[in-house]
């Protein structure tokens, strides 16, 4: 039985900790085993669900990273994919994947992060292309990647999915910021119906369960002598492959003020689509892709519960309706069509 992230756990507050000197004294004393004693560490991202520290040394510039407990299966996650396919990930300089900590050198900005690359066309479809191909060659590993701690959402099990967060949604206590309005959580429950016909959909295409980044976009992915090489895959699962597509052409549609039936938007579409266009034409492929950006707003849910676990009341009231968002936005058009 697939076991899913629970909505109404709360963790020590990983945030209040990371910005303490003890997790600095602990992360310098890790650093400087792996790399040498920094000139300088100094934190550049702190959520409450992961922080990034960056290190100069002698030796180069680094980043460390550690997630929340509810996420650090990133850590051999990244190990993983660095045997599996190291060409399209970043490299690792160290790792503990007992406390999800994990080490990578600087490989300069991410693509995303220009201005003048913000809604490029040509730059998101080379994202698709690139992470549809990272899916397509981990995909006969996906027992590896279900071994490291990600959690399985196939089609099949989207209509069970739903109904179970519907229940630990229901069980919260009233005004709990976590919740799912008595309303929204009954156009979910309505919408049962049309899950059932996506994932039947999806599923007729044949294509192998496998990676799902979860959170591609440009920001997540640098240019290494013109390969392209993702990180940030905490928010990773295993899912069929279309529903990576969802955060691309969703960001780039509410970017550019985009039609769902835009030919930016079909041209990106087309660009991770392609990859899998041996398993399945690609009319069946452009046919279904809707149905699976419907059912990838559950892979986007999921993630946002292993996120708000480790939050306090204050980011709670700021993030905690995340997951609830998403769950109740089935109810909404898809970003392609």
């Amino acid at each position: 039985m697939v076991r899913y992230a629970d909505i109404a756990l709360r963790l020590p507050p990983a945030g209040e900790r990371w910005a303490g000197e003890a997790f600095r004294a602990e992360l310098l004393s890790w650093v400087t085993s792996a790399v040498g004693e920094p000139r300088s560490l100094e934190p550049v991202r702190l959520r409450p669900w992961a922080t990034v520290w960056r290190a100069e040394t002698a030796t180069g510039v680094f980043y460390a990273k550690q997630n929340c407990a509810t996420r650090s299966y990133e850590a051999a996650l990244v190990v993983a994919l660095n045997d599996l396919a190291a060409h399209h990930v970043v490299p690792l300089t160290a790792v503990d994947t007992t406390r999800g900590l994990f080490l990578t050198p600087d490989l300069g900005t991410p693509v995303g992060h220009a201005e003048r690359h913000a809604d490029d066309v040509g730059l998101w479809c080379r994202v698709a292309a690139a992470g549809a191909q990272l899916q397509l060659e981990v995909a006969r590993y996906v027992d590896r990647l279900l071994d490291v701690g990600l959690t399985r959402l196939a089609p099949a099990d989207c209509v069970g999915y739903v109904e179970e967060r519907l229940e630990s949604f229901a069980a919260l206590p009233p005004g709990d910021p976590r919740g799912l309005p008595a309303e929204q959580a009954a156009a979910v429950r309505a919408a049962l119906p049309r899950v059932a016909a996506w994932a039947e959909r999806v599923a007729a295409l044949g294509l192998p369960l496998t990676l799902c980044h979860n959170d591609l976009h440009g920001h997540n992915v640098f240019d290494v002598r013109g390969e392209l090489r993702f990180f940030d895959f905490a928010d990773a699962l295993v899912a069929e492959p279309l529903a990576a597509l969802l955060v691309p052409l969703n960001v780039l549609a509410r970017r550019r003020g985009l039609a769902p039936d835009d030919p930016q938007l079909a041209r990106v579409a087309d660009a991770g689509l392609e990859v899998w266009s041996e398993h399945a034409p690609m009319a069946e492929l452009r046919a279904a892709l809707p149905a699976a950006l419907q059912l990838a707003r559950l892979a986007r849910t999921e993630a946002w519960v292993r996120c708000i676990a480790p939050m306090n009341d204050a980011e709670l009231a700021e993030w905690g309706d995340s997951a609830a968002y998403w769950l109740g936005s089935i109810t909404q058009d898809p970003p392609y069509r």
